[in-house]
């Protein structure tokens, strides 16, 4: 069903509202329970994998390209210039979508449902405090591609449904599980209960390196916040504290770390050893 709008404040499209402001995205995609998708790519991974979508809204160059998943749901179209005053920045590929927002898992759950692959979750990501939509969002990218089986966030994480997490992940929000702690002092407890070894990453190079850790059939590797990394508790609380090792060189340059995502991708390759 398509509905011509032909303004900004249009009610009908109250949805798309300061898509720019995190803090009042973050309250209102919760109270109405969806996130918004952008781009017809994301928009067709949301679908394929059974989210269900609440609206369209789209410029008339993408209309028929999105045909055959919107169906009969209702798709508010607008001129380039509308679509730039609802969004308040260009939408490159010419396509928003609201989408039903899915009941998350609880940690027990996700630990013992199915993982990405066959069977339940045997390789998993922890992370704690990662505040930045983006780094969730790319992470979450690396730990899809190199078949990590689910995430847990800790309760400060940023949300992987926020428009630019799954902009950035390019989708792979939707093909990895998911859970979020609602314990954060109690919350790896839960996780070594449930038979996981905990492996801590960490810049120290006095660590041991993540290619000699002890690995077995259970393993969750925690990685920590953009800036201050994992928490002095989180690090205590780990069965074994792990590295990536450094170019001596560039650490006599002052390099002595890596950024969060570029870690992360390189730990999920070193987690998948031995499968």
């Amino acid at each position: 069903m398509v509905i011509p709008v032909e303004d900004a404040a249009d009610p009908r499209i109250a949805d798309y509202v300061r898509l720019r402001d995190s803090e009042l995205r973050k309250s209102l995609e919760a109270e109405r329970g969806l996130f918004i998708a952008e781009g017809e790519k994301v928009i067709r991974r949301a679908v394929a994998t059974g989210h269900r979508l609440r609206s369209v809204l789209t410029t008339a160059k993408w209309l028929d390209r999105l045909a055959d998943v919107i169906g009969d749901v209702p798709t508010y179209l607008v001129s380039d210039e509308v679509m730039r005053g609802i969004a308040g920045f260009q939408v490159h590929r010419g396509a928003l979508a609201a989408v039903e927002r899915p009941e998350l898992p609880s940690v027990a759950g996700l630990l013992t449902g199915p993982g990405s692959g066959e069977g339940p979750p045997g390789r998993i990501l922890i992370l704690e405090d990662l505040v930045d939509h983006g780094n969730v969002g790319a992470i979450f990218r690396c730990a899809a591609a190199l078949g990590v089986d689910a995430i847990i966030l800790s309760p400060r994480c940023a949300d992987p449904l926020y428009r630019r997490a799954v902009k950035v992940s390019m989708g792979a929000v939707f093909a990895i599980p998911y859970a979020r702690m609602d314990d954060w002092y109690h919350g790896l407890g839960e996780v070594r209960a449930a038979g996981f070894r905990l492996l801590a990453l960490t810049p120290d190079q006095s660590a041991v390196p993540l290619h000699e850790a002890e690995l077995g059939e259970r393993v969750a590797l925690l990685l920590g916040s953009e800036g201050d990394g994992l928490s002095a508790r989180w690090l205590d609380l780990a069965d074994e504290r792990v590295c990536i090792p450094m170019s001596p060189a560039a650490m006599a340059r002052g390099v002595d770390s890596l950024n969060v995502v570029a870690a992360a991708a390189i730990a999920c390759h070193g987690l998948m050893r031995g499968r």
